[in-house]
């Protein structure tokens, strides 16, 4: 049929119908419909996109850091608000900026620095060193191919490219420290009192006014966006062994690995050790040789204990007559490990020189090696076969799941009639985490992320541990919602009365700072407020552990934006707003420099670094927004 249409779309008539066809497609707009689809991006910088996943991915890997570092305190309703997520959409914005600005420069990651960068991570190396088979077995747990972690590297070290380049061009003088330190060091003696909480001057609230509250500030009395998941799991420790290995069998596997259950031979010794300094003289190793040598000649099994005590530089054995235990081969150093296995039992060896001096060596006893009979390695190689017949049916049921779950990406009931796994659900939770799967991090960011909670589809594989791994699905989503006004009247009228209290403080600390600039006294007006006048001497902007009175963070924040003392030595006066809305009245009273002669070179070195990076990351920024200028960015907020 094909062949026969394509001889008859031959020649002049074919090209007629082909001209009238695409006159008709372009007429009509029908290319509209092919080339018609959804804009997804949450912004979108010039030709680079920022989209939901990344968006979101970002969102979820910052709330599991502040989680991990703030603990209790952790307050996950930042992570909703507006100006939040704001913040992080113009941090990836500024970061496809720089990306884009690498290809305008011509500027990328070389291949070899990639390799660096990766052989160089903790989590990829044994023994200190780069390991192909853990790299690949740490991004087959995170569901990652080596080339998209190699992608996602490239396109953190390329982000930094820029930043890096422009923080090395930055220029740091020694004056330019001197005067930086000059002020971090700086010392102040203040005076300070703590005002009583006074009583509103209106302790009425009306439903009016809460109401009014409620409207101004909605965005505090939102219940979480919240989701119950449906999800099936496979847990290797639930799964069983098709068949039970026969003793022929672990006979087999005892007889094939042999090597495993052999005892090394093993030697008691004791030495005498005579040090021989680092870099010696010859005439210092010379005297080193003919000490041991005298102690080698003279030493017999019967005193070599009293030698030991007596002559042996070992501080470790020397209380122990020389006694070294039972030792293997390949325990000590080379030398000392072929003089041991070279001797004779009862024999004291002649001096042997190693990097800590000359030793003198007595082999008091020899244990041959053994293996161990298979009745007494038996159950340890049934364990080690039945639990690798398990990893093999976890990993084979594991792999089944993952492919019916992406096949049938709407349900979960394919491949749990498959494979005879229970749905089962968890109860309501939101992004901070919920009970049993749901506290895990990797399931809570596999649950809001787009696909599955935007799109509905199954999640990936999500390992919970080394043999257990759930498919998770949205089953019920509930949007962020307000509270009803019922629900927080009560908090409301107290944040209101609040509000007042703080702002009667406020106004009667600012009328006290008043009075004491123009002359009265600050232990009679403490005093007057039924206040305790407190007195903290050469404090500095940072508090140092253990030294001097502890003072409130905002009193030490406000004593050194306040000005200098005057040039007859009048203290200068400030308010200070403190924690619950109370307030403070502070009294600067005199002002030194910093002592730059305590700092040592490595400080000042130190502090250049610190200066270099933060100078580079203002200017960085001065760069990104000037690259905003220039660049179309649109953003859909909506789609945060």
């Amino acid at each position: 049929m094909l062949q026969s249409l394509r001889d008859k779309m031959q020649g002049w008539p074919a090209i007629i119908v082909l001209g009238v066809a695409v006159f008709a497609m372009s007429f009509f707009g029908i290319e509209g419909y092919f080339n018609s689809h959804v804009e997804t991006f949450v912004a979108k910088v010039g030709k680079r996109e920022v989209s939901q996943q990344q968006f979101q991915d970002t969102v979820n890997r910052l709330r599991q850091q502040q989680r991990a570092q703030l603990g209790d305190h952790f307050d996950p309703t930042v992570f909703d608000k507006p100006e939040f997520k704001q913040q992080i959409l113009d941090e990836l914005v500024g970061q496809q900026l720089l990306l884009q600005a690498n290809e305008d420069l011509g500027m990328r990651v070389s291949d070899q620095a990639l390799r660096d960068t990766i052989a160089s991570m903790p989590a990829f190396q044994v023994d200190g060193k780069f390991n192909a088979d853990m790299y690949r077995a740490q991004l087959a747990g995170a569901g990652m191919t080596p080339e998209m972690y190699q992608a996602n590297v490239r396109s953190s070290l390329e982000s930094s490219l820029l930043p890096d380049a422009i923080s090395s061009s930055a220029i740091i003088t020694p004056a330019d420290i001197d005067r930086y330190l000059d002020v971090k060091l700086q010392r102040r003696d203040i005076r300070y009192f703590v005002l009583p909480r006074p009583a509103p001057a209106d302790s009425q609230v009306t439903d009016a006014q809460v109401q009014d509250y409620y409207k101004a500030h909605q965005a505090d009395f939102m219940n979480p966006e919240q989701v119950s998941l449906k999800y099936i799991e496979v847990n290797g420790a639930d799964l069983k062994a098709d068949t039970q290995p026969t003793d022929e069998d672990l006979k087999k596997r005892y007889q094939a690995e042999l090597s495993r259950f052999g005892m090394p031979e093993e030697r008691e010794v004791s030495h005498i050790l005579i040090n021989v300094p680092k870099n010696a003289t010859p005439a210092q190793q010379k005297a080193a040789l003919d000490k041991a040598e005298k102690i080698a000649s003279e030493a017999t099994p019967a005193d070599f204990a009293k030698l030991a005590q007596q002559d042996s530089d070992d501080l470790g054995s020397k209380l122990q007559g020389g006694d070294l235990g039972w030792l293997q081969k390949g325990v000590t150093n080379p030398a000392f490990d072929a003089a041991m296995f070279a001797m004779q039992k009862g024999q004291i060896s002649k001096p042997v020189l190693s990097d800590e001096g000359y030793h003198i060596i007595y082999l008091r006893d020899v244990r041959s090696g053994q293996t161990k009979p298979f009745e007494q390695v038996r159950d340890q190689l049934l364990k080690e076969a039945t639990t690798g017949e398990r990893d093999r049916a976890y990993n084979e049921t594991a792999g089944k799941m993952t492919d019916l779950t992406s096949q049938n990406p709407g349900s979960l009931e394919p491949a749990a009639q498959a494979l005879h796994l229970e749905i089962k659900q968890t109860p309501l939770f939101g992004r901070e985490g919920g009970q049993g799967i749901a506290a895990n991090p990797k399931v809570i960011a596999a649950a809001f992320s787009n696909d599955v909670l935007a799109s509905g589809n199954n999640s990936p594989l999500v390992n919970l541990d080394k043999s257990d791994s759930v498919v998770v699905r949205v089953d019920k989503h509930v949007p962020a919602s307000p509270k009803p006004v019922a629900e927080v009247h009560d908090a409301i009228m107290q944040k209101i009365l609040d509000q007042r209290i703080a702002e009667a403080a406020r106004q009667k600390a600012d009328v006290l700072v008043q009075r004491l600039s123009k002359g009265e006294d600050i232990v009679a007006v403490a005093g007057a407020e039924h206040a305790d006048l407190q007195t903290a001497n050469e404090v500095q902007r940072v508090q140092q552990a253990q030294q001097g009175p502890n003072v409130p963070q905002p009193v030490l924040t406000q004593a050194f934006k306040t000005p200098h003392p005057a040039a007859d030595g009048k203290p200068q006066y400030a308010s200070v707003a403190l924690d619950h809305g109370s307030f403070a009245v502070l009294a600067v009273d005199k002002v030194e420099a910093g002592d730059l002669s305590k700092l040592t070179p490595d400080d000042r070195q130190q502090l250049y670094r610190q200066m270099v990076q933060a100078y580079g990351g203002v200017e960085t920024q001065g760069f990104v927004d000037m690259l905003k200028a220039k660049t179309k960015i649109e953003m859909a907020k909506d789609r945060m």
